[in-house]
């Protein structure tokens, strides 16, 4: 598990700046683990509209929850494959990876869309794969995290347009983990500036801001950035959602994270905001033991009913010397 989580939000700058080189070989499975790739969530679709699929190599006596990554990339880069939660399969999950389309073929919403509508994909097919569609969770980094935030406060809602058919199937899921993903389009600029913790200003606005280049607009135009932006979906039936993010992130202030749960906590929805002193864009405090083990435990509370102890780590034991500037 510690390898899983160091590997997965051990992200640096560049996750969201530039697309990250995909990967020249596959990885090795855990060992009782079995894939399924590149499933089609939408028949006819685009080739990225597919999924990869993880499940144990025995059949499992009953449906299993089901944990659903999505990839960060800044949304204009990244891969569902490898897939670094596979190791969740060994702990009674299965796991799907999403793949959807990127900001230089298609703007938002096309990106929520797909996420969707694997959700929808995904509860269609349940029986066949052995998935519980009552318990799913969704767990994402960076652009992942945003995607991921979005599934939760937007799920249900029919807010974005329902593409890819199973439409009697809902797109809610029943827990979510976001690491540092943007919250608040509106706010991040000012954001930014605002905060002494960032030596480096990202540039917003520009040919190769990927915020910019989501919404196909300077983040000024107010109605695309509230339409992309999952704090503006916020309301008492969101799902439990815990935030995890480091005080000295250049690329999405940590502010954007305070919204967040602020807005979550003002509707009375079960927010955890676990702080990552010093940390940036990612980096090694992400995949410390202690953190490792509150994210199983966040899942297996919320996904599996068992009444397993879920609590923050102590920031103190998270703290590192920030990052040196540029």
């Amino acid at each position: 598990m510690k390898t899983l989580l160091l590997a997965l939000f051990s992200l640096t700058a560049a996750a969201l700046a530039e697309p990250p080189k995909p990967e020249a070989k596959p990885p090795t499975l855990p060992p009782g683990v079995r894939m399924e790739r590149d499933l089609s969530y939408i028949p006819d679709g685009d080739p990225a509209q597919r999924l990869d699929l993880y499940l144990p190599e025995q059949p499992s006596d009953k449906p299993l929850p089901l944990i659903v990554h999505i990839h960060g990339g800044g949304w204009k880069g990244g891969n569902k494959y490898p897939c670094p939660v596979t190791p969740m399969v060994r702990n009674g999950y299965a796991v799907a990876s999403v793949e959807y389309r990127f900001s230089q073929k298609a703007l938002f919403p096309a990106q929520i869309q797909d996420c969707q509508a694997a959700i929808r994909w995904l509860r269609a097919n349940s029986q066949k794969y052995g998935i519980d569609g009552e318990r799913i969770g969704v767990v994402g980094a960076s652009a992942g995290g945003h995607l991921s935030a979005l599934v939760g406060t937007a799920g249900g809602k029919k807010l974005f347009a329902p593409i890819g058919g199973n439409e009697t199937q809902s797109d809610r899921v029943k827990v979510v983990c976001d690491y540092y993903g943007p919250a608040d389009f509106t706010t991040v600029v000012q954001q930014a500036a605002d905060d002494k913790n960032i030596a480096n200003i990202f540039r917003f606005n520009t040919p190769s801001d990927p915020y910019s280049s989501l919404i196909g607009s300077n983040l000024d135009d107010k109605p695309k950035s509230d339409a992309v932006s999952p704090v503006h979906y916020v309301s008492a039936d969101c799902p439990p959602v815990l935030i995890l993010h480091g005080t000295h992130d250049a690329l999405v202030p940590y502010a954007q994270s305070e919204e967040f749960a602020f807005a979550l906590k003002s509707k009375g929805v079960g927010v955890w905001l676990q702080k990552l002193p010093g940390s940036g864009h990612g980096g090694p405090a992400f995949g410390k033991p202690a953190v490792t083990t509150m994210i199983q435990s966040f899942f297996d509370k919320h996904l599996k009913d068992t009444g397993v102890n879920f609590a923050l780590v102590p920031e103190a034991d998270l703290a590192i010397d920030p990052p040196a500037p540029k």
